[in-house]
């Protein structure tokens, strides 16, 4: 499960909490003024029989008590009762006030779009926050991807003739010989060097000119592009055809004898006219440079 669903989730409980909570406040109101008004009423009750009670002791000339109080308000409660049992006429009716519902109803409308503009901006921290901390993916393009140990990837550039293809981060992976290292250092960044001071290089794919794939060709040991015919040595640089640089490459490091290629730095390729390795053709070209064509075997 990714940050994305995670936040989605977690917006969702948000919401319906704050849906039931503003159901119970909106009952707990209601409630409590139903309440008062009953206790109310109830009080005005004792209250006048109790006036009642001391103005009967005070007309016998003695001073109530309290079970005549009690015996007085049964008896006040009795015809309450009587009186509320017998048919009253019906009420007649009267319209609801409009300026009164239109205030209680924008009232209304009011707390929910502020509740739900509390609950968006609390499910968006949320979200960002837990995309914040939650762990991205080790792996594919554009993430650092561990490509494996020197000696193991360098084992694999022999066994493949020369080339070592890596889809998961759309790169070639190509062996760079130590002798050529001082030049490297007059032309290549650090990042770049990193890989070559193991004995490594990783390539972007795309040819830099249009951006089309450029597989190896095996007989030559170079890079060569079907699109227009640009040709580039087993290092990236560039040899022949249209390109406007050589090709582009990952920065790239060695960690406890892992080589690590981080897809998410591409570098531009050498100028024209960098040739640190001094590697020509060693066979036949697959292209013809800046033909598009294929060379004569």
């Amino acid at each position: 499960m990714n940050g994305f669903w995670i936040a989605v989730l977690i917006f969702a409980v948000l919401f319906g909490a704050a849906f039931v909570l503003l159901g119970a406040a909106n009952r707990r109101e209601s409630s409590a003024a139903t309440g008062r008004a009953e206790l109310g009423r109830e009080a005005a009750k004792r209250d006048a029989a109790a006036r009642k009670a001391k103005a009967t002791a005070a007309a016998e000339g003695a001073p109530p008590t309290g079970r005549e109080v009690e015996r007085v308000a049964a008896a006040e409660r009795s015809t309450d009762l009587a009186t509320t049992t017998e048919a009253a006429p019906p009420e007649p009716w009267v319209a609801p006030d409009v300026e009164e519902y239109d205030a209680s109803r924008r009232a209304f409308l009011n707390r929910s779009i502020v509740a739900l503009m509390g609950l968006g901006i609390a499910g968006f921290a949320a979200g960002a926050f837990t995309a914040f901390l939650w762990p991205t993916g080790s792996s594919g393009f554009g993430s650092k991807i561990r490509v494996g140990k020197v000696s193991d990837v360098l084992a694999e550039i022999q066994a493949n003739n020369g080339f070592l293809y890596q889809p998961e981060g759309r790169m070639w992976v190509t062996e760079y010989p130590a002798a050529a290292l001082p030049k490297a250092q007059q032309v290549y960044s650090q990042p770049e060097l990193n890989g070559m001071e193991a004995g490594l290089v990783a390539l972007y794919q795309k040819c830099p000119h249009l951006g089309c794939r450029v597989p190896s060709c095996n007989s030559s040991q170079w890079f060569e592009c079907p699109c227009h015919g640009s040709q580039y040595n087993q290092v990236g640089e560039k040899k022949g055809g249209p390109a406007p640089r050589g090709m582009d490459r990952f920065a790239m490091e060695v960690s406890g004898g892992t080589f690590i290629v981080d897809t998410g730095t591409v570098i531009d390729g050498p100028p024209i006219g960098t040739n640190t390795t001094g590697q020509e053709a060693e066979g036949p070209n697959c292209i013809g440079a800046a033909s598009g064509g294929h060379s004569a075997p």
